[in-house]
């Protein structure tokens, strides 16, 4: 599993330089990986299991190998397509880098068995797809959705990010393997609400659910093979994924089944119906993906057996025809430069095989026998039982699912071709994919049976956490549920015949756009850019001062409000009273108030250096050499290199007025007396065994040196002397780099 899982990113980082070496292969080349990973997990070789010790990273059951089936197999066919659909183009090789790490972190997401690492490569995911929705970056409008689809999505991921902590917080494992067995616990546990909600939000954002569905549509800007492979099987499907995961962790329970049908029921309805108004191709395919992905979410929510194996049906049949239909869209736009259905006619005659594909897939999407689709719709209505309403959704949506299959697969091939359409056959390799998954289509249903056992009831007894059959027919006699389904077929057609009216509904409802999910996020975006703007002129002023003010003030209240709630007390003296102590302070204290009202700056740099040699003889004091050596030098080093400083500013002037005066002085008289306070904690706390016995025990033992306060910074703390050294370094080279900079403008005008 690690190796097909790196092969894709491998083949990510070398697309580019075999684009360049294989101009015209690269594409067919990289998807023999997709390929391989396909034939590996169907033939078993390519395997998961949890073995006897700790779980694994990665694991493989029926979801996860279900769904690395569909990632790898149409991602394939969606390579193949991508050679012939930018042919010529010179950014190839940057697109086949993003559709392969966009392929690797789907299939880490799949296998992943650990829940951190499947939130990176759900990060991931959004990460790449923004890359390959602003594929196109010259155009304003690529650059906006993808920005839109990763802030709505990257949101999503950090509620999901703190429901996967509550979670394993609760559960006392990251591992899915674990987890599944502890969903008695997580449903009873009191934060199973907050859960709940924050993991519904990833998925719901990541799976373009009411009322976060604006974005999906907006995507439709990135080039079409990105758009059929993100909206089939892949990105899209990572929401239902997760759902479908950890639906035996924290399903089964009226919440979970309230909030998913209801979310579910309310996008599967109304992406139907919006899609059904469009005449755009590519979003008459985006506004059903929102609406099928209601569907699954709907179907999962329900939480029986029955509709879980349904949902893994659908699931399958909508990625297979999902992918075809993008892919006939995208040929019929190539190929004509057309995006409107209604601009588009007589297509059969130029493009025959094209249109076989577009059939079969448009047909398959409409529920009509004997495709893989009709099996998935009779497996959906017998699924929901006696449910009037949720089969009366099924039936609207089905509907619309009939007058967009026949918009996309069927009317843009018949009829008359409109005056100057010109057209020709795709290429052999954007034909290939349609037709494929066409006759796999019709396949799967005459062999629906053999599906069923071997690839459905795995995933669908991984979802439902227990153990079933999964009995697929293409014909169960007549029954209720096929005239339901016929009569769906009849109402779809019958919609089709006067889908004008649905295109002048969709226009006259555009005057509530401004109310919508989408205006929405335009306006919270706005506001969020707005209030970063007014935060950034009041904070960011450019004056040092106030950046010094914020930061002391905001030390002063932290450390203030936790001194207050700690209620410490200081009892007691904190040492007895030294005559040359008493002195040395009163020294550093009458030098402190000297440095403020001298009249020059070098007056202010030396009584400041009078406080700091102070320190230095408090160090000694004390019975502490190194430090007072180290401050003297320290001490000895700043002074000059102040005084070279401010040497080249003008003299010293009081300009600024007496209440800003005041008001810096009560700042700096705060953070001297909460310093104070912070050192008489220090040494009032008791600690059992003090930390400084264990560097003064090992520092010959471990360290071999024998000047414990060197070896504290060179060993102990080497990582954070490191640290402090190249920020040193860096400082260095700043300065130096502005010193050049200021020689070079000095020849530079002379």
């Amino acid at each position: 599993m690690i190796s097909a899982l790196v092969s894709c990113f491998i083949g990510a980082f070398l697309a580019p330089f075999l684009h360049r070496r294989f101009p015209r292969g690269s594409g067919i080349l990289l998807a023999f990986i997709p390929l391989m990973i396909f034939i590996g997990v169907l033939n078993g070789s390519i395997v998961g299991s949890l073995g006897e010790g700790a779980p694994t990273l990665l694991y493989l059951d029926g979801l996860s190998r279900l769904f690395v089936l569909l990632i790898s197999g149409i991602g394939t066919l969606i390579l193949l397509y991508t050679h012939g659909y930018l042919k010529g183009d010179a950014l190839q090789g940057r697109f086949l880098c993003y559709m392969m790490a966009f392929m690797g972190s789907m299939l880490g997401l799949a296998m992943s068995n650990h829940l951190l690492l499947l939130f990176i490569f759900w990060e991931l995911t959004s990460f790449t797809s923004y890359l390959l929705i602003g594929y196109n970056h010259e155009s304003q409008a690529a650059r906006d959705a993808a920005l839109q689809a990763m802030l709505v999505t990257v949101s999503g991921g950090l509620a999901l990010l703190a429901g996967v902590v509550l979670m394993t917080d609760a559960a006392g494992t990251w591992y899915l393997s674990d987890l599944i067995y502890q969903g008695d616990l997580l449903r009873a546990h009191e934060h199973y609400i907050p859960i709940l909600v924050l993991v519904a939000l990833g998925a719901f954002t990541k799976s373009a659910q009411f009322p976060f569905h604006f974005w999906l549509p907006g995507a439709m800007q990135a080039p079409t093979p990105a758009s059929a492979y993100l909206h089939s099987s892949t990105m899209v499907k990572a929401g239902v994924y997760l759902l479908a995961r950890l639906s035996p962790v924290l399903g089964h329970t009226p919440e979970w089944s309230g909030l998913l049908m209801t979310v579910g029921a309310i996008t599967f309805v109304g992406g139907a119906v919006m899609a059904a108004g469009q005449h755009i191709l590519k979003r008459l395919l985006a506004y059903t993906t929102v609406s099928a992905l209601g569907a699954m979410v709907m179907l999962i929510g329900v939480g029986s057996k029955y509709t879980i194996k349904a949902m893994v049906v659908f699931l399958v049949a909508h990625a297979f025809y999902k992918a075809a239909l993008f892919m006939v869209a995208g040929s019929i736009t190539h190929e004509t430069g057309e995006k409107s259905v209604d601009r588009l006619g007589g297509l059969r005659r130029v493009m025959p095989f094209t249109f076989v594909g577009a059939i079969v897939a448009g047909l398959s999407m409409g529920g009509f026998p004997p495709l893989f689709g009709f099996v998935a719709k009779e497996a959906w209505l017998h699924s929901l039982g006696s449910a009037v309403g949720l089969t009366v959704a099924t039936v609207v949506g089905g509907a619309a699912y009939v007058v967009v299959g026949l918009s996309v697969g069927w009317k843009p091939f018949v009829g008359p071709a409109p005056e100057g359409q010109r057209a020709h056959e795709a290429p052999w390799l954007m034909r290939l994919g349609p037709i494929v998954l066409g006759v796999g289509s019709i396949l799967m249903a005459l062999f629906c049976g053999m599906i069923g056992t071997s690839f459905i009831q795995p995933a669908a007894m991984a979802i439902y956490g227990k153990t079933f059959s999964v009995d697929l027919h293409l014909w169960e006699g007549f029954n209720r549920y096929f005239y339901i389904s016929m009569a769906t077929l009849v109402l779809g057609v019958c919609a089709f015949r006067i889908r004008s009216l649905f295109l002048r509904g969709a226009k006259t409802l555009s005057i509530l756009s401004p109310f919508g999910a989408e205006a929405g996020y335009q306006r919270g975006l706005k506001g969020i850019l707005s209030l970063a703007t007014w935060l950034t002129k009041r904070l960011q002023t450019g004056l040092l001062r106030d950046y010094i003010r914020v930061v002391i003030l905001f030390a002063v209240a932290l450390v203030g409000v936790a001194f207050w709630r700690s209620g410490m007390v200081f009892t007691g003296a904190v040492t007895a009273w030294q005559p040359q102590v008493v002195l040395l302070a009163g020294i550093m204290g009458v030098a402190a108030w000297a440095a403020i009202f001298a009249k020059s700056r070098l007056g202010s740099i030396l009584c400041l250096g009078i406080v700091g040699y102070g320190v230095a003889m408090l160090f000694s004091f004390y019975s502490a050499p190194d430090l007072a050596m180290t401050q003297l030098v320290i001490e000895s080093l700043t002074i000059i290199l102040i005084a070279l400083a401010f040497y080249h500013l003008p003299h010293k002037q009081r300009i600024s007025p007496r209440a800003t005066r005041w008001t810096d002085g009560l700042i700096a008289t705060l953070f001297g007396g909460v310093m104070m306070l912070l050192v008489m904690a220090a040494i009032h706390v008791e600690h059992v065994t003090p930390v400084s016995d264990y560097f003064l025990n090992n520092s010959y033992l471990e360290a071999h040196g024998r000047n414990v306060v060197n070896v504290i910074l060179v060993d102990f703390r080497a990582l954070d002397t490191l640290g402090e050294i190249t920020v040193l370094t860096v400082a260095a080279l700043g300065g130096f780099a502005l010193l050049k900079l200021r020689a070079k403008k000095k020849e530079e005008s002379s």
